[in-house]
């Protein structure tokens, strides 16, 4: 895709800006030449000079007010060459020192005062004079450069890249998955080609359109796709872009973006991370007068001017819709919105179908596999998957990229590198107790998503690993999912209280995740019988990628506590369902264990084979641990 950025200025005007540069600083360095005293003499002390002096060992001296420069007749006699020098300082007030010269000095020269003080005062006004100067230079171009939205600074200025159409490469067929927001864009591209089959019924394309989802699920590449279909320029900007050091750029800057854009409509103007410029103003500093809010007020302006003649819509990104302006959401600006989520299992494999096309990819390698193993892989992730294989490959001089290097690149995605140091024999037979553990809760779990693949070895942050995968995506959860969930999470700590008779801090993770999980359930999901089917929410969500944020409203300490002791009661509940299973599968459990020790790492095949199949659900703890219905 061909880019044709701010042209650049003249030739004629760099080299006339290269001339007058050069030109200054060589009457710079002339002036300082003429003005600073030459160097090179050696200080010494009056009375040293004096004896010199009247010793006749000096050829020739200098005045310069109260300096006197000398040259020794000794360094001439010795080697023929050049004169030593010397300088020293007279007093104010000595009337033996002149009649000296006249008696033992051939040649005596006077400079003039006049120069000595004009050199001082050049040196000490010239630094100052620089200063000023420098900055009138950068005052006049900044105040340029509000005003015109351009000016000399305006190569420092990234202005909106227009993407020509003859070049254009990227199309809908490009992006894999993303039926639905491929749809809903199918409809601004079509706009863009027959305008007046919309115009004929009275309709109104969107003037935006706002494309939300989590990072790395396509939304730049569905911005570039529509440059290729709809076969018109395209001008992209991120938001960080519109704010510079200087006040008033970043409105000059949307105003030009937009001015560029309508001579060129039809047209596409795509703002990339929007949420940087169109957070909720009154937020900032300055009392709601900052940089930041007086751009998102040119912005508002700027698309409330659109008029039905103004063939230009305006399509931004961002992962970030909860903390957007409402006024940028309302109709008439953003008010078509197309959700860019994470791919499900057919996008999913779609889109491992594009990364690895050209690539020797060995023929064991099933990327229906791959995909059902991705589960919240978005596809950035996924691109990053296929390039850490082909490295992975690359590393160990293979000629394809095989199954393993999948499974290696996968570990690195999820769990990171090797860690150098190594386990002690304790150490590794802990945590093969405690991943066991897990797997074994998991696989005897009717409702809990069976394990795929267990490891003992370091990596990242873990010291072990297990990891489950699900029959199909799920969107929802039900009690009995969340319940066996818990005790999954539990199977590890439950199995190294049962083995070992004592814990250690490897369940630290399990934990955490587990209290957060059963707190959502009392206060998110309903799931309690002493708070009831209400909500609580004393935690701010990041929109997407689920960050917690305190604030500083939130439910009273009663409620808090009564959080607590109701998530505290389902966690003793899956503890005790983790521990009753591991007590009942002891057999089982001392068999992966030995497993794990001996190889390590264990894939699906070799679990079964010592699993085997999962066993009934005792009736006994149904209603009590996993049942559907309230606890």
């Amino acid at each position: 895709m061909s880019e044709t950025l701010t042209p650049p200025p003249p030739a004629h005007r760099i080299l006339r800006s290269v001339v007058s540069t050069a030109i200054a600083l060589v009457l710079v360095a002339v002036m300082v030449k003429w003005l600073l005293p030459e160097t090179g003499a050696r200080e010494i002390d009056y009375s040293t000079a004096y004896g010199l002096i009247r010793d006749g060992k000096v050829k020739s001296v200098e005045l310069r007010g109260t300096t006197l420069d000398g040259e020794l007749v000794a360094a001439e006699k010795l080697d023929g060459g050049a004169l030593e020098r010397f300088r020293t300082t007279l007093p104010d007030r000595d009337d033996t020192v002149l009649p000296l010269l006249h008696e033992h000095v051939r040649t005596i020269r006077v400079a003039s005062p006049e120069r000595s003080g004009l050199a001082t005062m050049v040196v000490g006004v010239l630094p100052w004079l620089l200063i000023i100067g420098a900055w009138w230079w950068l005052s006049r171009r900044a105040q340029r450069t509000m005003i015109a939205g351009g000016g000399p600074l305006a190569g420092f200025m990234n202005r909106g890249r227009r993407l020509e159409k003859v070049k254009a490469t990227t199309t809908f067929g490009d992006v894999a998955g993303l039926a639905a927001a491929k749809r809903d864009l199918q409809e601004v591209v079509a706009f863009f080609k027959q305008p007046e089959r919309f115009q004929k019924l009275g309709g109104r394309i969107p003037r935006g359109v706002l494309l939300l989802g989590p990072p790395g699920t396509g939304k730049t590449l569905l911005a570039r796709a529509i440059a290729g279909e709809a076969d018109v320029p395209f001008f992209s900007i991120s938001g960080s872009e519109f704010i510079e050091m200087f006040v008033g750029v970043g409105a000059a800057r949307v105003r030009e973006l937009f001015e560029s854009a309508k001579k060129a409509a039809p047209a596409i103007i795509f703002i990339d991370e929007i949420d940087a410029v169109g957070r909720v103003r009154g937020s900032g500093l300055g009392g709601g007068h900052d940089e930041r809010e007086q751009t998102l007020n040119q912005l508002l302006s700027e698309m409330d001017g659109f008029d039905q003649r103004d063939l230009v819509v305006v399509v931004a990104a961002t992962n970030r819709p909860d903390v957007l302006d409402p006024a940028l959401l309302r109709p008439g600006r953003f008010d078509r919105r197309v959700v860019v989520d994470l791919p499900e299992l057919a996008a999913r494999r779609a889109i491992l179908g594009v990364h690895v096309r050209g690539k020797p990819v060995a023929p064991e390698v099933e990327l229906d596999e791959l995909a059902s193993a991705t589960p919240g892989f978005s596809g950035a992730d996924l691109a990053n998957l296929v390039n850490e294989a082909a490295l992975h490959a690359t590393r160990r001089s293979a000629d394809t990229i095989g199954r393993d290097d999948f499974t290696a690149a996968y570990d690195k995605i999820v769990l990171g590198d090797p860690r150098e140091g190594r386990l002690t024999p304790e150490e590794k037979r802990r945590v093969a107790i405690h991943e066991a553990g897990h797997a074994v809760v998991a696989w005897a779990v009717p409702d809990a998503e069976p394990p795929r693949r267990i490891s003992i070895l370091p990596r990242g942050m873990s010291l072990g690993a297990t990891e489950q995968t699900p029959a199909e995506d799920r969107h929802l959860a039900t009690r009995s999912e969340l319940d066996a969930k818990l005790a999954v999470l539990l199977g590890g700590y439950a199995s190294e209280a049962g083995v070992l008779g004592q814990l250690s801090t490897g369940s630290e993770r399990d934990l955490r995740q587990a209290t957060e999980l059963a707190s959502h359930m009392v206060a998110h999901y309903g799931m309690s019988d002493v708070l009831g089917p209400v909500y609580y929410e004393h935690q701010e969500a990041h929109a997407f990628l689920g960050h917690r944020i305190a604030t500083e409203s939130g439910p009273s300490d009663a409620t808090v506590h009564a959080i607590e002791e109701q998530a505290r009661q389902l966690l003793g509940e899956a503890r005790q369902q983790a521990a009753m299973i591991v007590e009942r599968h002891r057999d089982v459990l001392d068999r992966l264990i030995g497993g794990l020790l001996d190889r390590e790492t264990m894939d699906r095949a070799e679990l079964a084979a010592i699993l085997g199949p999962p066993p009934e659900r005792p009736g006994a703890l149904a209603p009590r641990l996993l049942g559907d219905a309230v606890a």
